[in-house]
């Protein structure tokens, strides 16, 4: 099999073993995207404190949120106990006042962090409020808008972001089957990087498409 390489590096981090095993299988021979089992932000054993140093670094690091930018549960509530409750403040702000308050799922914003170690955090809902998204396309719409917002960010001349922390889209709150998250967070990335067409051929292409991505 051929390696696939990009310049963004995508580190894809995760608690459970189930998905980190799916994501590496779906993305096999992609040099640029990594895996690991473990804690979003640290290697240490055991319970991890908010002064603890952050050992998984990136530019950037996605937030799986809802579209109203609370990050008081979830793994949100964990971003917010180590970055603290300024970041949920400037994310509802940017939501507020760039998209009357709600940030659809598919779309994604960047917001500073305030911290070295990870200076970005880009809200990707992968739901409007917490509820289960098992039989929907959320974790590949967040993954694509993620992809996009960043892709975007680099364009643009700021600070560049060349490698992206992401944990599970979907699969806590939302029970996202996590071979069907993965399946998804792929799909995403070849959108984004290795697009076939810019447009589905028809309709029913389109539909067919969300079928494979539910499978």
């Amino acid at each position: 099999m051929s390696c696939v390489t990009h310049p963004l590096e995508i580190h894809l981090r995760d608690l459970g073993k189930p998905l980190v095993e799916s994501w590496a299988r779906e993305f096999a021979g992609v040099a640029s995207v990594t895996t690991s089992c473990g804690d979003i932000f640290s290697t240490k054993p055991g319970f991890i404190h908010a002064g603890d140093p952050v050992d998984v670094k990136a530019d950037a690091i996605v937030s799986p949120a809802n579209s109203f930018g609370f990050m008081d549960g979830g793994i949100d509530a964990v971003y917010t106990y180590q970055f603290g409750e300024g970041l949920q403040r400037r994310l509802q702000e940017l939501i507020s006042t760039e998209f009357g308050g709600e940030l659809p799922v598919g779309m994604a914003v960047i917001v500073p962090t305030m911290h070295n170690d990870i200076p970005w955090c880009i809200s990707a809902p992968t739901m409007r409020v917490p509820q289960n998204v098992a039989e929907t396309v959320n974790a590949y719409l967040a993954f694509r808008a993620a992809l996009r917002a960043v892709v975007a960010h680099n364009a643009n001349g700021q600070s560049q972001i060349k490698r992206v922390l992401c944990p599970g889209l979907g699969t806590a709150v939302g029970q996202m089957p996590v071979a069907r998250c993965a399946r998804q967070m792929r799909a995403a990335w070849d959108s984004v990087f290795a697009p076939k067409a810019a447009m589905p051929r028809s309709v029913r292409a389109a539909a067919d498409d969300e079928i494979e991505l539910l499978r």
